[in-house]
């Protein structure tokens, strides 16, 4: 089987080619997005690997389906960027990350909210140029206090354990409640009641009108 890797980096490329020794597909890596111009460089290709910026529009799929490709599969979770009812009715498979992992997502949202608090990259841009001073970098221990969390998704229980190291409470929305959540031990509290107690905050939510927040 032969597949065309889109929108290819040096990581991208190193992870793919150790996983294909098992399966030995000829891959076929390109460093630019697909769209309607690079589309014809799948020729003699039965899947085509994208990301998040390559354009799976319908002009696009049809000129994949012409070439003979039969899947379209995405390294990452979103598809808004593949025309699903074009690939239906063109015979075309569309295949895709099913979740991110929650211990990542976990560790990086720690790993962020602990740079914000100590303004580790500001400090890390003034030692660069020798300046050790402390002046603006003063943050506080996180120990002891309040974090709050907007929404509970599949990462909610790996972030949940990662706070109970850090933090006295941890609440969440008590509209994102889930039954599975309980086990962390974290309370649910109406929003307004979160923002007037918390220390931190986490938000994980969608980009759309229904769950935008103005901080």
């Amino acid at each position: 089987m032969k597949i065309a890797i889109y929108s290819t980096k040096n990581y991208d490329r190193k992870y793919i080619e150790l996983i294909n020794a098992k399966y030995n597909f000829d891959l076929e890596f390109f460093d630019f997005m697909l769209n309607e111009s690079t589309v014809r460089l799948a020729e003699h290709c039965e899947v085509v690997c994208i990301f998040v910026n390559d354009n799976g529009s319908r002009k696009v799929l049809e000129k994949l389906a012409a070439l003979g490709v039969k899947i379209v599969a995405l390294r990452c979770a979103g598809f808004n960027n593949v025309d699903l009812k074009a690939a239906q009715e063109l015979g075309i498979q569309v295949v895709r990350v099913p979740a991110y992992s929650p211990e990542a997502v976990a560790e990086h949202t720690i790993g962020l909210m602990m740079t914000l608090n100590r303004r580790i990259h500001r400090a890390y841009q003034r030692t660069r140029e020798a300046n050790f001073s402390l002046e603006g970098l003063i943050g506080f221990n996180m120990y002891g206090r309040t974090v709050g969390r907007n929404r509970n998704r599949k990462n909610r229980d790996r972030s949940d354990a990662n706070f109970e190291r850090f933090w006295h409470e941890y609440l969440g929305v008590r509209s994102f409640q889930k039954s599975s959540s309980r086990r962390t031990g974290g309370q649910y509290v109406e929003l307004d009641e979160l923002y007037a107690k918390i220390s931190c905050d986490y938000a994980s939510l969608p980009s759309n009108a229904r769950k935008t927040i103005i901080y």
